[in-house]
């Protein structure tokens, strides 16, 4: 019985749609069943169940770690990239191969031929399952590097002769090093990174990737030091920059499409001791979760907040590190505000995101429109709500002060460890006291704190509670969640995130000792007795949720 009968057989195909699919073929060779997997009418899994069937072959779970990595020198590696095929086992003489094409003989007969001493025994395994292990064992773009050490290892340069910046550009442009630079930035994106690292050292060139805040090596095989001036003028020349300019720091971006999502990459170029260091901040606009419950905040901090970003004036500030979510939170909080009767103006440096029904403006320092001045302006374009990047500076810091006493509701971010400090560092910035008491109307701090991964989430009781902080207020066998580790979450437990956050309400005691320059300290101790919620305390809660750890709080919130 063929495998589309199968299909049929189990429900999975109709007989219209394998009608359309035997019209759908891109030639004779393709077959009906991989078209039906092409147009998303079934799942390759669901195929290789029904060849599992037909053929009599076992499908297989696999897992890089599954593998043992002295298999893998019994197949050349070019025969793995080019069959997208790997061993996964030996009994004897009989050598596992498992892959997603058992109708290519030819691939399973050059195996046979390298394994002289082997009898090849094919098993079933997804294209996905495949994909994780040879990029686990054999790096990202190692059938690139493969092919680039082939092509080049006759290739002899007088260095004295040739213009280096040409010879980058002309590399740079050659197919393999575009297809190296594509699938390290796919599979950035597909591990959900926001950032990627390109580190020149002196006898290596690392590539890491930002996952949750936290940063990993990627699985790149060591041979890319050999191309790291390609690698990295590809990303030049992809970013518009000077080629030719490795003295000085540069900026530049670009944009990707993958799986029907366009993605912003905004790029940094450092020139070091053994190269230049690469950056780029990946910016996914349909990743971004425009809600404020999403983002983490519930209960009375939400409703507090809610109220608090519909007032018609004031300034609302969000505070925290780099890369803590501020502006995330305050994109949220403009879109659940907007509607036909406010307009809402911003001034972004960059703009992340492209939000609905929101007039955005990017500063542009080359001809001096910075957030001061572009603040200037909006106040003669008659907005109801303004959003201003960030306050860097004393002239920004009033001119967002001057508006929202001049009617209008003012969003901003500061860069501070704690809500309550956000006066202080307006004050130290040349603020008059009297103008940040009257304007600043709640001050938000948030961290963002990894979240437990679903797949592998379980419960245990602490073996020591002691090390736990006493205000965590642990109770002797209450029972809290860690992940013990799995492949989707790359073995660290956590998988997405979530923010804590500490909402600080200004009351006429606060604006009075803002006024009399009073410390951050003593504003805390009123604070507290007036209900202020830390961001730990944020975090505690979240832990007993479910949604967190104990360490993962500890290590966010910190000062």
């Amino acid at each position: 019985m063929a495998v589309a009968e199968l299909l049929i057989e189990r429900g999975l195909v109709t007989e219209e749609q394998l009608k359309a699919a035997e019209a759908a073929r891109n030639g004779a060779e393709e077959r009906v069943d991989e078209v039906l997997v092409r147009t998303g009418v079934v799942s390759e899994r669901d195929v290789l169940l029904a060849l599992s069937e037909q053929l009599r072959m076992p499908l297989l779970e696999l897992s890089p770690t599954d593998i043992d990595p002295k298999l893998l020198s019994l197949v050349p590696s070019q025969l793995v990239h080019k069959h997208n095929l790997v061993p996964v086992a030996r009994r004897g003489k009989v050598l596992q191969i498992a892959t997603s094409n058992p109708h290519n003989i030819y691939a399973l007969d050059e195996v046979a031929a390298s394994c002289t001493d082997c009898r090849v025994e094919p098993v079933l395994a997804t294209q996905a399952d495949i994909n994780k292990v040879i990029k686990a064992h054999y790096g990202v773009g190692g059938d690139v590097l493969d092919r680039m050490i082939t092509e080049t290892d006759d290739l002899e340069i007088d260095a004295a002769e040739v213009d280096s910046s040409d010879l980058d550009v002309q590399m740079a442009q050659e197919a393999t090093v575009i297809k190296l630079v594509n699938e390290i930035l796919v599979e950035a994106i597909a591990q959900r990174a926001s950032d990627i690292h390109f580190e020149p050292f002196e006898t290596d060139f690392i590539v890491r990737y930002r996952v949750d805040g936290v940063l990993h090596s990627a699985n790149v095989p060591p041979e890319i030091r050999r191309f790291q001036n390609a690698v990295i003028s590809r990303l030049k020349i992809l970013s518009g920059m000077n080629i030719a300019e490795k003295r000085l720091p540069q900026d530049g971006g670009f944009k990707i499409k993958t799986h029907g999502r366009e993605i912003d990459l905004r790029v940094s170029v450092i020139p070091m001791a053994f190269g230049e260091g690469v950056v780029l901040r990946i910016l996914d606009r349909t990743a971004i979760a425009l809600d404020l419950p999403q983002l983490g905040m519930e209960g009375e901090t939400l409703e507090i907040f809610s109220d608090l970003i519909r007032r018609p004036h004031g300034i609302i500030l969000v505070t925290g590190p780099t890369g803590s979510g501020k502006t995330t939170t305050l994109y949220a909080s403009l879109g659940s505000i907007v509607d036909g009767e406010k307009k809402i103006l911003t001034i972004e440096d960059p703009i992340e995101y492209y939000l609905e029904g929101v007039n955005q403006v990017q500063t542009l320092s080359r001809v001096g429109l910075d957030f001061a001045r572009a603040m200037r302006a909006f106040l003669r374009h008659d907005p109801d709500v303004i959003l201003v990047g960030e306050i860097r500076d004393r002239e920004t810091a009033e001119t967002a002060i001057n508006a929202s006493l001049t009617g209008h509701l003012v969003f901003s971010t500061l860069h501070t460890n704690d809500s309550i400090s956000a006066a202080t560092r307006l004050i130290n910035m040349g603020v008059e006291p009297f103008l940040v008491s009257s304007s600043v109307e709640a001050v938000l701090a948030q961290r963002l704190a990894r979240k437990i991964c679903k797949n592998c989430k379980e419960e245990y009781v602490p073996e020591s509670p002691e090390t736990l902080p006493a205000e965590f207020g642990y109770r002797k066998g209450e029972k809290l969640w860690r992940g013990a580790g799995c492949r989707e979450c790359l073995n660290t437990g956590y998988a997405g995130r979530r923010a804590l956050y500490e909402l600080l309400v200004m009351t006429d005691e606060l604006r009075e000792m803002i006024v009399n320059r009073r410390s951050a300290a003593e504003m805390l101790s009123v604070a507290r007795k007036g209900g202020l919620k830390l961001l730990s305390e944020d975090g505690w809660g979240a832990v007993r949720q479910g949604v967190t750890t104990p360490e993962e709080v500890l290590r966010v919130t910190k000062v």
